[in-house]
């Protein structure tokens, strides 16, 4: 802990008081994941206040030690690749941006299923009032953010080598972030309810993703780099056709250009390899700050 980023260690105390605060809270008949969880935004017991406080309260120990573990072993090294104060933001607006995600899966579900024509429902074990059901609809823990997080992780270290449990070989991050992205979305389509929000999973994710690339957009407008942003619209230009490199030829660009991007690119991979081969060498600690804005631009 004395070794950790303020930020990541702050917000692991801060969840374990909420946790131990809603375990003692109980204790005298006070629902604290009743009062900070996230309703629907339909329910009486909704406000907006909890699209915040939802992100901090875990339903029980292995909901809260999972994330924690997540954000102990990824935030930290976010922390010090974006400074602390894009972390936090980056970690907070992918909670409230998971929240806003769920509300609106649950918006669709309470529209395709036509609940607003009935007055109570039958849940297979007993007949509720829909004032009831609805407030029973309450999203609770840190998961959206450590999604944005992990894929932050997936595009700042695309290259990094993981060990997962049970899998006996090592896995590239971005393979990592790309198969639980497909798990989430395949669970969210097709999988039977288990009480997972996994579409605000996605939604930390997404709302990650969205932000990254305005950072990287806004760093290259002040001169800061941050050429990933045009590098996948380039990527997305040249989708389809035969040799993607004549995206800027074709649509009315000079050879000399195309020359110079592609130059300009091979020179910015092979800075990107020798700092990723620094860091298996001698560990993240032994880059420089600049060396670490460069890997989370790219």
């Amino acid at each position: 802990m004395g070794n950790m980023p303020p930020v990541t260690k702050n917000l692991l105390i801060i969840n374990v008081l909420f946790f131990a605060g809603s375990y003692a809270s109980s204790l005298y008949g006070v629902d604290l994941e009743d009062m900070l969880g996230l309703h629907f935004l339909l329910a009486s017991d909704f406000h907006v206040y909890q699209l915040f406080t939802y992100m901090f309260m875990h339903h029980n120990f292995y909901h809260l030690f999972f994330n924690m573990f997540a954000v102990w072993m990824f935030g930290r090294i976010m922390e010090a690749t974006m400074g602390q104060r894009r972390f936090i933001l980056f970690y907070l607006l992918c909670g409230i941006g998971a929240g806003l995600t769920q509300e609106v899966a649950q918006y669709a579900h309470y529209l395709y299923a036509g609940l607003g024509e009935f007055g109570q429902v039958n849940t297979g074990y007993q007949i509720v009032g829909m004032s009831d059901y609805l407030n029973a609809w309450t999203t609770v823990g840190a998961s959206g953010c450590v999604y944005g997080v992990l894929l932050s992780f997936g595009m700042a270290y695309p290259e990094e080598r993981m060990f997962i449990i049970p899998i006996p070989v090592p896995i590239k991050a971005k393979y990592f972030v790309v198969g639980y992205a497909v798990i989430e979305l395949l669970y969210a389509l097709l999988g039977p309810s288990d009480g997972v929000a996994h579409v605000a999973h996605l939604g930390g994710m997404l709302f990650g993703l969205l932000l990254i690339l305005y950072w990287r957009r806004s760093d290259r407008n002040r001169g800061n780099g941050g050429c990933g942003f045009d590098g996948i619209k380039r990527w997305l230009s040249g989708l389809g056709r035969r040799g993607g490199n004549r995206f800027m030829v074709e649509r009315g660009g000079k050879f000399g250009q195309e020359m110079e991007y592609n130059q300009r690119k091979k020179m910015e991979e092979d800075e990107l390899d020798r700092i990723l081969d620094k860091v298996r060498k001698h560990g993240y600690g032994s880059l420089t700050e600049e060396e670490k804005r460069r890997i989370f631009r790219h």
